[in-house]
């Protein structure tokens, strides 16, 4: 009976801890993300490692004939042009954008932050149909717009190099109003006594901006690229809508290079096994950006 009433004491006491409620209050989440996050992810890992009938083991073979592929190679090129400068460039304007905001007053701060916010709430997949309606070599606006100077047609989305500056430039508009909301709640969090005593020491804006801002959205502004960075490498729809990954294969990344080939050509496993290849690059980047992170949080605890 002692024993007994001890193991209800026992588990009484677990039940009643918070972490344990947590726990509990987490589980759907969890389980939700291994069933379509986690078992997912070992499913595309053994399909990688299979011939195309999915009737042998192949090991690494898939991953070794994607690298002598000039096309894969060019997809790994135009992946990580795409995704770090389209990451570089919504950084800089979400920046600037937070500060024009910060600076606003009142009322008229909130409209004009609904406003910018509008291209991050309209579906991807809806504005680039608006983008490629306005790249198109008949009835292009941009194109419309050049006659009426005089100039040549362009075409936007008909040359290697003009057509990764197309994606880019969606990309950008699609995900600066982000990073501008995410950089306003951080300037909002910067304690205004820090530039005061800035001010008395003499500090220029220019001094405010790299001595007092950015050191403290340094952590904010790391987890917003990272984040960023991890959306832009796996984004698809741009890429898709706009170009299909031509002219000549020139704009293609891992995501619709991995359609074309896993679902449009039916080799599953090759497509697998080019959607892995993004995985070690971003576990690369992610491994620095939040050791960073880690590493200022010591020093600020400290």
């Amino acid at each position: 009976m002692a024993i007994g009433a001890s193991r209800g004491q026992s588990m009484r006491r677990f039940a009643s801890r918070k972490s344990t409620t947590a726990f509990l209050l987490c589980l759907p989440l969890i389980l939700l993300v291994g069933c379509f996050v986690v078992y997912p992810a070992f499913y595309a890992i053994y399909l990688s490692m299979l011939n195309k009938k999915m009737t042998a083991f192949v090991g690494l073979g898939n991953f070794a004939f994607l690298l002598k592929r000039h096309t894969f190679q060019l997809v790994i090129f135009q992946s990580c042009l795409f995704a770090i400068t389209a990451v570089v460039l919504k950084a800089f304007f979400g920046f600037i954008l937070a500060h024009l905001m910060h600076n606003i007053p009142g009322t008229t701060q909130k409209i004009w932050r609904g406003l910018l916010l509008v291209p991050w709430v309209i579906p991807l997949a809806l504005s680039t149909l608006t983008w490629w309606w306005m790249f198109d070599p008949s009835y292009s606006a941009f194109n419309w717009v050049l006659n009426q100077f005089g100039l040549d047609n362009v075409p936007w989305l008909g040359v290697g190099w003009i057509a990764r500056l197309c994606t880019i430039t969606v990309n950008v508009w699609f995900g600066t109003p982000f990073f501008m909301i995410m950089y306003l709640a951080a300037l909002k969090s910067v304690p205004e006594q820090l530039y005061e005593a800035a001010s008395i020491d003499g500090a220029n804006a220019r001094q405010k901006l790299f001595f007092v801002t950015l050191p403290m959205m340094r952590n904010i502004i790391s987890i917003t690229v990272l984040f960023s960075l991890i959306v832009t490498f796996a984004d698809f729809d741009i890429v898709r809508i706009l170009t299909s990954g031509g002219p000549q294969d020139q704009t293609h990344v891992f995501a619709t290079y991995a359609f074309q080939i896993g679902i449009q050509s039916g080799d599953i496993p090759l497509g697998a096994a080019d959607s892995l290849f993004m995985f070690p690059i971003l576990a690369f980047a992610a491994f620095f950006v939040l050791r960073g992170v880690t590493q200022r949080t010591k020093e600020i605890a400290a």
